[in-house]
Protein backbone atom coordinates (compact mmCIF):
# COMPACT_ATOMS: atom_id res chain seq x y z
CA UNK A 1 0.00 0.00 0.00
CA UNK A 2 1.05 3.70 -0.72
CA UNK A 3 0.16 7.02 0.65
CA UNK A 4 -2.16 9.09 -1.85
CA UNK A 5 -3.52 12.61 -0.83
CA UNK A 6 -6.90 11.54 -1.88
CA UNK A 7 -6.63 9.23 1.40
CA UNK A 8 -5.76 12.07 3.65
CA UNK A 9 -8.22 14.61 2.34
CA UNK A 10 -11.11 12.92 1.57
CA UNK A 11 -11.43 9.89 3.55
CA UNK A 12 -11.40 11.36 7.20
CA UNK A 13 -11.44 8.26 9.88
CA UNK A 14 -12.21 8.44 13.24
CA UNK A 15 -9.99 5.35 13.76
CA UNK A 16 -5.82 7.10 14.77
CA UNK A 17 -2.78 5.80 16.90
CA UNK A 18 -1.44 7.55 19.72
CA UNK A 19 2.30 6.75 20.76
CA UNK A 20 2.85 7.74 24.28
CA UNK A 21 6.43 7.81 24.92
CA UNK A 22 6.27 8.48 28.75
CA UNK A 23 4.08 5.41 29.25
CA UNK A 24 5.92 3.41 26.63
CA UNK A 25 2.24 2.58 25.07
CA UNK A 26 0.78 2.76 21.88
CA UNK A 27 -3.24 2.86 21.67
CA UNK A 28 -5.31 2.46 18.47
CA UNK A 29 -7.92 5.06 18.99
CA UNK A 30 -11.18 6.18 17.64
CA UNK A 31 -12.68 9.42 18.57
CA UNK A 32 -11.06 10.03 22.06
CA UNK A 33 -11.13 6.49 22.92
CA UNK A 34 -8.42 3.66 22.68
CA UNK A 35 -9.92 0.35 21.36
CA UNK A 36 -6.65 -0.64 21.25
CA UNK A 37 -3.29 -0.83 23.58
CA UNK A 38 0.34 -2.44 22.86
CA UNK A 39 2.70 -1.91 26.01
CA UNK A 40 5.93 -2.09 26.22
CA UNK A 41 7.24 -0.60 23.18
CA UNK A 42 10.79 0.77 22.28
CA UNK A 43 11.63 4.20 21.22
CA UNK A 44 14.88 5.97 19.99
CA UNK A 45 17.68 5.01 21.67
CA UNK A 46 18.48 8.37 22.18
CA UNK A 47 15.15 9.21 23.24
CA UNK A 48 12.28 11.97 21.71
CA UNK A 49 12.61 14.99 20.22
CA UNK A 50 10.84 18.05 18.73
CA UNK A 51 13.42 18.54 16.72
CA UNK A 52 15.15 15.00 15.52
CA UNK A 53 18.65 15.55 12.84
CA UNK A 54 19.89 12.45 11.05
CA UNK A 55 21.95 9.37 13.02
CA UNK A 56 20.80 10.93 16.47
CA UNK A 57 18.55 8.23 17.66
CA UNK A 58 16.08 10.02 18.46
CA UNK A 59 12.24 9.48 17.73
CA UNK A 60 10.42 12.76 16.52
CA UNK A 61 7.53 14.22 18.57
CA UNK A 62 4.53 15.28 16.56
CA UNK A 63 1.45 14.64 14.14
CA UNK A 64 2.01 12.31 11.10
CA UNK A 65 0.04 9.98 8.41
CA UNK A 66 0.71 6.48 7.78
CA UNK A 67 2.53 6.60 4.11
CA UNK A 68 2.70 2.74 3.91
CA UNK A 69 2.38 -0.76 5.24
CA UNK A 70 4.74 -3.52 4.02
CA UNK A 71 6.69 -6.93 4.80
CA UNK A 72 10.13 -6.16 6.07
CA UNK A 73 12.79 -8.65 6.11
CA UNK A 74 14.70 -6.57 8.62
CA UNK A 75 11.47 -5.80 10.93
CA UNK A 76 9.11 -7.96 10.35
CA UNK A 77 6.36 -5.50 8.96
CA UNK A 78 7.45 -1.90 8.83
CA UNK A 79 4.66 0.71 8.82
CA UNK A 80 5.95 4.28 7.44
CA UNK A 81 5.32 7.88 8.57
CA UNK A 82 5.40 11.02 7.29
CA UNK A 83 8.65 12.35 8.56
CA UNK A 84 9.45 14.75 8.36
CA UNK A 85 6.38 17.18 8.50
CA UNK A 86 5.66 20.45 7.74
CA UNK A 87 6.06 21.55 11.73
CA UNK A 88 9.66 19.93 11.69
CA UNK A 89 10.71 21.66 8.05
CA UNK A 90 9.96 24.97 8.88
CA UNK A 91 11.81 24.69 12.98
CA UNK A 92 14.72 22.86 10.73
CA UNK A 93 14.55 26.52 7.70
CA UNK A 94 14.20 28.67 10.47
CA UNK A 95 17.29 27.23 12.27
CA UNK A 96 19.41 26.83 8.68
CA UNK A 97 19.60 23.36 8.89
CA UNK A 98 18.08 22.87 5.66
CA UNK A 99 17.42 24.40 2.56
CA UNK A 100 14.89 26.59 1.19
CA UNK A 101 14.60 23.51 -1.63
CA UNK A 102 14.39 20.88 0.86
CA UNK A 103 11.50 23.19 3.29
CA UNK A 104 8.90 23.01 0.05
CA UNK A 105 10.03 19.97 -0.85
CA UNK A 106 8.37 19.01 2.12
CA UNK A 107 5.63 21.15 1.71
CA UNK A 108 4.99 19.76 -1.58
CA UNK A 109 5.14 16.39 -1.03
CA UNK A 110 2.70 17.13 2.20
CA UNK A 111 -0.01 19.09 -0.04
CA UNK A 112 0.65 15.98 -2.64
CA UNK A 113 0.32 13.60 0.26
CA UNK A 114 3.75 11.68 -0.83
CA UNK A 115 5.92 10.61 1.55
CA UNK A 116 8.20 13.72 2.18
CA UNK A 117 12.27 13.71 1.34
CA UNK A 118 13.89 11.30 3.24
CA UNK A 119 17.13 12.66 2.56
CA UNK A 120 17.48 16.04 4.30
CA UNK A 121 19.43 16.13 7.37
CA UNK A 122 16.13 16.23 9.55
CA UNK A 123 16.45 12.12 8.40
CA UNK A 124 14.20 9.98 7.19
CA UNK A 125 12.70 6.21 7.29
CA UNK A 126 10.65 6.36 10.76
CA UNK A 127 7.81 4.05 11.12
CA UNK A 128 6.74 1.58 13.43
CA UNK A 129 7.59 -1.85 13.08
CA UNK A 130 8.40 -5.09 14.51
CA UNK A 131 11.51 -6.75 16.51
CA UNK A 132 12.29 -8.98 13.45
CA UNK A 133 14.72 -11.69 14.02
CA UNK A 134 16.11 -9.29 16.69
CA UNK A 135 16.49 -10.60 20.43
CA UNK A 136 13.46 -9.79 22.35
CA UNK A 137 15.20 -9.55 25.25
CA UNK A 138 16.96 -6.76 24.56
CA UNK A 139 13.05 -5.34 23.89
CA UNK A 140 11.71 -5.49 26.23
CA UNK A 141 14.55 -4.36 28.71
CA UNK A 142 15.77 -1.15 26.76
CA UNK A 143 14.79 1.41 23.54
CA UNK A 144 16.74 0.15 21.18
CA UNK A 145 15.30 1.98 17.67
CA UNK A 146 17.09 4.09 15.62
CA UNK A 147 14.68 6.30 16.17
CA UNK A 148 11.39 4.46 14.82
CA UNK A 149 9.00 2.68 17.35
CA UNK A 150 8.81 -1.43 17.89
CA UNK A 151 6.74 -3.66 18.79
CA UNK A 152 7.20 -7.40 18.95
CA UNK A 153 6.24 -8.90 15.99
CA UNK A 154 2.99 -10.42 16.97
CA UNK A 155 2.08 -6.80 17.87
CA UNK A 156 2.91 -5.75 14.48
CA UNK A 157 0.81 -8.32 13.09
CA UNK A 158 -1.95 -6.93 15.28
CA UNK A 159 -1.51 -3.26 14.33
CA UNK A 160 -1.29 -3.96 10.35
CA UNK A 161 -5.16 -5.41 11.02
CA UNK A 162 -6.20 -2.23 12.71
CA UNK A 163 -4.76 0.76 10.89
CA UNK A 164 -4.86 1.74 6.93
CA UNK A 165 -2.59 4.19 4.50
CA UNK A 166 -3.80 7.70 5.54
CA UNK A 167 -4.47 7.14 9.08
CA UNK A 168 -3.20 9.93 11.90
CA UNK A 169 -0.58 8.93 14.04
CA UNK A 170 0.11 11.23 17.16
CA UNK A 171 3.59 10.76 18.85
CA UNK A 172 3.68 12.61 22.33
Amino acid sequence: MTWTGSVCADQPRARWVLIDTQTHALSVMHDQEPVWTFNAIALGRGGVTPSKVTRDHKTPLGEFRITEVRKSDRFHIFIGLSYPNPVHAKAAHEAGQISDDEFWAVQYATFQGILPPQNTRLGGHIGIHGVGRGDLRIHQQFDWTQGCIALTNEQIEQLQNLVRVGDRVVIQ
